[in-house]
């Protein structure tokens, strides 16, 4: 089957907003193998301090993140692939190249259910125990 010629450019100009650009970050970060989540601090919460995610779009666009990773993993290598799911998704919809990407690690999460491998290394009973208080069960 024969290649698809390639469509002309269309002359004009396209708009998105920053929230939509947050959200692509951000699925593109909790997609990211190791982490556990955002880091919004509380008062966040309360629309007084400062967002996990934050895009400022200039001449380019850059990127500040703020996460939680899972304990035990290397911490630059989870970075690393971070800020390449972030470029892909952005120059994917964007069709940009993006400026710079700022990550900044706000803490290790813990726990039998934050290690995307398994428990946090104390063995299965560990796992037990908080699948049982999880359903409710007393043991």
């Amino acid at each position: 089957m024969p290649a698809a010629p390639p469509r002309p450019a269309v002359p004009g100009r396209s708009f998105v907003t920053r929230h939509a650009l947050e959200d692509i970050v951000r699925t593109a970060v909790l997609g990211s193998y190791g982490v556990t989540g955002l880091a919004e601090p509380f008062l966040r919460r309360l629309r007084l301090g400062e967002r996990a995610i934050r895009v400022r779009v200039g001449p380019d666009v850059a990127v500040d993140v703020r996460l939680t990773i899972a304990a035990g993993l290397p911490v630059a290598e989870v970075a690393r692939q971070v800020d390449s799911a972030i470029r892909y998704a952005l120059r994917r919809a964007l069709d940009r190249e993006i400026g710079a990407v700022r990550i900044h690690v706000a803490g290790l999460a813990s726990g039998p259910f934050a290690t995307p491998g398994g428990s946090s290394g104390s063995g299965a009973a560990d796992v037990d125990t908080a699948v049982s208080r999880h359903r409710g069960d007393d043991r």
